[in-house]
């Protein structure tokens, strides 16, 4: 598909005299937008002065702008249109008659490529639009007026190698740079060379650029007999991105860990890291953890976005009818509330939330956690170190001597620790905690598993909350449509919809969002402790009869909120059926 012209695209470009001006409005333009900070554009304009060139370009080598912040503020700042790659045609344009081709090297380095002619102009995918030394260059050659479109940098540079390089991408370009092969694997210094090679950085810094770019959680890197695999993790499900050779596994490898400050001639016990950097103007907190596998290291980093994680509950999804029956449990004096679900589940930011509302001058709050996620103001957050004896419980047992109101404890990984959690619960504290178990009611039978006294638990437990996330729809684009006979009876839709029609929603894909789905929301049950309930739990009642118990006092299933919010247009009932065990 060739780009249409219309009246956006055919506005006139920046005159020549007035880049340097155009280009100051852009970088005004994102200051204001809050995309760009103060003093990271003082520390720039100190380094421009000295290296000269285009200030908007060194603001993004330095990752201290996104692509994506660069080429929307272009656009928006100079009247021209935003071209995204898949409204690029798949071949190259015929060359216009006495134009002289500019080569490869000139577009590469320049971050442009024409796309062809539209009434007696040439339009040109730039990324820095305002760049007159390259439109007057274009110009020269083509004999044409220069129409500038925009485009992100990464997508322009895979388009050129795409037409007119060997048709690689940014990785394939990386890879080829590389000399030879891994060399003697066992050698730590060669090891530490090969990692320091700039090849090997700028590969491992596309590849968390590109987690970044995908919004993923999580970016795994798995080396296999002849690959070296690497997948995203987004809005919870995995997907597959382009890999290096197998024969770069332990130099991508060795990279994260000296990143991560890790020992990188360990290669046979798990080790875990944090890695502090910027990436596309973000404030970036990778947590790495390595494995040893059959055929080298399985390497794990958590994206921890510091800027875009929000403590709110309405955000979080906790729903009108639910959140002041949580707010009550939390508002009390002592006592226990446990918040259980699998990995990944959202447990650590629902604690961080109810921390965050219970956060005021006259309460001192204590974590113990492994490792601290985010830091927040007016907490005191321990980090446990279990290598030199700071396990939970030793943290434990110090905290309660600092005259705490409220604890939280990363994890109820022991009996042990479960036993000073309650002690301090009787003793006029309150504990917020993590269970790893798939329901609310499996979190009473886990403690009771972990051996903790049946009576203790009656007496410290307020409340339990299970949860997992769900994808949630992006509404712009989300089709509704009425649910069949069949997804009525199956789903038991009447139950939550007892008159007129029953609509559903399924995902549609768009430029913003290829799936369909944007962000993640939570689906939850909440137990909260009553006298019925703590009878049963002094007879060892199973999970079914605590359940049942509980929904009799008003609880909700997490599979019944999924569906509440599939009719709501939140999420689908296929992304309720994904991550909940009813079918």
């Amino acid at each position: 598909m060739n780009p249409e012209p219309d009246t956006a695209i055919l506005a006139d470009g920046t005159d020549s005299q007035e880049a340097p001006a155009a280009e100051e409005r852009v970088v005004a333009a994102l200051l204001e937008k809050g995309r760009l900070k103060e003093p990271d554009l003082a520390r720039a304009r100190r380094l421009h002065g000295e290296t000269g060139g285009s200030l908007l370009g060194l603001l993004g080598r330095l990752g201290l702008v996104s692509e994506r912040d660069h080429a929307e503020t272009c656009a928006e700042v100079l009247g021209l249109r935003l071209l995204a790659a898949r409204q690029v045609p798949d071949n190259p344009p015929e060359l216009i008659d006495d134009a002289r081709p500019l080569s490869a090297r000139f577009l590469r380095q320049f971050h442009l490529c024409p796309l062809g002619e539209a009434r007696g102009r040439i339009l040109v995918w730039m990324a820095d639009p305002f760049d007159s030394y390259a439109r007057d260059a274009v110009k020269l050659a083509t004999g044409l007026e220069v129409q500038p479109l925009v485009g992100l940098r990464s997508e322009i540079d895979d388009l050129i190698e795409r037409w007119h390089g060997q048709g690689r991408s940014a990785m394939g370009a990386i890879v080829e740079s590389v000399d030879g092969d891994g060399g003697d694997m066992d050698d730590v210094e060669h090891l530490r060379d090969l990692a320091s090679e700039a090849p090997v950085i700028r590969l491992v810094n596309l590849v968390i650029q590109r987690a970044v770019e995908l919004r993923a959680s999580d970016v795994h890197i798995e080396p296999f007999e002849n690959r070296l695999k690497v997948r995203y993790r987004i809005d919870g499900v995995l997907n597959e991105g382009e890999s290096p050779p197998a024969n770069l596994t332990a130099a991508v490898i060795s990279r994260i860990k000296i990143m991560a400050r890790l020992n990188i001639a360990e290669r046979r016990l798990p080790q875990d890291g944090r890695i502090m950097l910027r990436v596309q103007g973000k404030e970036l907190d990778l947590r790495v953890s390595t494995v040893p596998t059959a055929h080298g290291e399985s390497v794990v980093m958590r994206l921890l976005d510091r800027e875009t994680v929000v403590f709110d509950f309405e955000r979080l999804g906790f729903t009108g009818q639910f959140l002041p029956q949580f707010q009550k449990v939390l508002e009390q004096p002592h006592g226990i509330l446990l918040v259980t679900g699998p990995t990944g589940s959202g447990k650590t930011t629902t604690l961080y939330t109810a921390l965050s509302r219970l956060n005021t001058p006259d309460v001192k709050i204590i974590t113990v956690e492994d490792p601290v996620e985010y830091q927040i103001e007016g907490i005191n957050q321990i980090q446990a170190k279990p290598q030199i004896g700071l396990d939970f419980a030793n943290a434990l047992r110090s905290i309660v001597r600092q005259d705490p109101d409220i604890i939280m404890i990363g994890e109820m990984r022991d009996l042990e620790t479960a036993r000073i959690a309650i002690q301090s619960a009787l003793t006029g504290h309150l504990v917020l905690s993590t269970l790893h178990t798939n329901n609310a009611a499996g979190g009473i039978t886990r403690l009771l598993d972990m051996g903790v006294e049946d009576y203790l638990l009656t007496s410290t437990i307020n409340g339990i909350l299970a949860q997992r996330l769900v994808r949630r729809l992006e509404p712009a684009h989300a089709e509704r449509y009425r649910a069949s006979a069949e997804e009525i009876e199956k789903f038991d839709l009447r139950r939550f919809q007892p008159e007129g029609e029953i609509h559903l929603y399924r995902p549609r894909p768009s430029e913003m969002s290829p799936t369909g789905y944007l962000g993640r929301t939570t689906i939850m049950e909440f137990l909260v402790m009553n006298d019925d309930l703590r009878r049963a739990i002094m007879r060892h009642a199973g999970i079914g009869e605590l359940e049942q118990l509980a929904r009799q006092h008003g609880m909700r299933t997490m599979y019944e909120d999924g569906i509440a919010k599939a009719l709501a247009g939140v999420t689908t009932i296929e992304e309720v059926l994904r991550v909940t065990e009813d079918a």
